[in-house]
């Protein structure tokens, strides 16, 4: 019998609140039975979003949280002041271990407050990183830290480049995945303070893969599985792949509709163009979990739709199936104690 993985959800957090959150928490239980979900917000708004939907009662419970925090609101204070929001109350949920997880679309800045000073750091973590998973041409890598930790030191990318390792082994399946680490250049004595004092730590690193430096452009060739940084770098890499990839979008609709010629030919490429983008579209591959924690809280985009929340939700079970959290104690702290 499968073990049934709780979910609290952030019904409340998010650009499409709480319609395309609810639509996507249905949509995770629709595809599987092995997981309950809490919505936790405004019990009667959440409510009337389920009343347009079928599912598994038995799947789904409404937890009531009366205030909501926004996304320009002072995290720490937010955090502080608002214990009866839905992010907060989630957030206590993974703490006392009647969830296993959190997804939150809500306020980056209120999400690394929360899993720091509620759910916790795992003891002997330094730093826990956002990393989400980056379409490349030869799947997904593994971009760590994209914004939780702008002022990174060498032991903290070590150990962003460890949790990594085991994140992209267990739940994507990658056999010794090859970490590198963002540079300007392959030369092992290029880079700034950080990278150039990280570099031969995780060059003695026995338990990864590391393959050496990365640059920008080869990110996207899928050169390496885990793609190691500070957050600066880590969100600015992050935001131009987005902004690139929707820019491309746009601009091959626009040619393949610009004469009768190119409309016939976009025809005739449909097909295979469709698939090509589906693989480069970010939200088929959930949120960015917050590794190190001792509970897992996944961060999804501030403009998520029901897609990438149910495929968040979705990741949350892999990740609770694998033992990640386990695995991260026994590979990298009891190792370095």
């Amino acid at each position: 019998m499968q073990e049934i993985v709780k979910v609290a959800v952030d019904a409340m957090g998010g650009d499409h609140a709480p319609g395309e959150i609810v639509k996507g928490a249905i949509e995770a239980i629709n595809k599987e039975n092995n997981i309950k979900i809490f919505l936790v917000g405004k019990e009667e708004i959440v409510k009337a979003e389920l009343k347009k939907y079928e599912y598994n009662k038995e799947q789904l419970e409404i937890i009531n949280a009366t205030e909501v925090i926004a996304t320009e609101e002072p995290p720490v204070m937010a955090i502080r002041q608002k214990k009866d929001s839905s992010l907060v109350k989630a957030m206590n949920m993974v703490k006392n271990h009647e969830a296993d997880a959190l997804v939150s679309a809500g306020s980056s800045g209120a999400i690394l407050v929360g899993g720091q000073v509620i759910v916790g750091r795992i003891k002997g973590i330094e730093r826990p990183p956002l990393a989400p998973l980056i379409p490349t041409a030869k799947g997904v890598s593994l971009l760590v830290d994209c914004g939780a930790n702008v002022d990174a030191r060498a032991s903290h990318l070590v150990q962003f480049a460890k949790m990594g390792s085991i994140y992209m082994e267990n739940v994507v399946g990658i056999k010794n995945p090859r970490v590198a680490i963002v540079n300007i250049g392959a030369e092992e004595e290029k880079g700034n303070m950080l990278v150039k004092e990280t570099f031969p730590l995780l060059k003695e690193s026995s338990d990864i893969n590391f393959i050496g430096s990365i640059e920008a452009r080869n990110i996207p060739s899928g050169y390496a599985d885990v793609i190691v940084c500070e957050a600066f770098v880590g969100n600015v890499i992050l935001k131009l792949y987005e902004g690139v990839g929707a820019t491309l979008l746009t601009m091959m609709k626009d040619g393949m509709m610009s004469s009768l010629k190119s409309k016939i030919g976009a025809l005739l490429v449909k097909p295979a163009l469709k698939a090509t983008l589906k693989s480069f579209d970010a939200s088929e591959y959930g949120g960015a979990p917050l590794l190190g924690l001792n509970g897992l809280v996944v961060k999804t985009h501030g403009s998520s739709k029901a897609k990438e929340v149910t495929n968040s939700i979705i990741q949350c079970v892999a990740f609770k199936n694998q033992k990640i959290n386990e695995k991260i104690k026994a590979n990298i702290i009891m190792k370095d104690e």
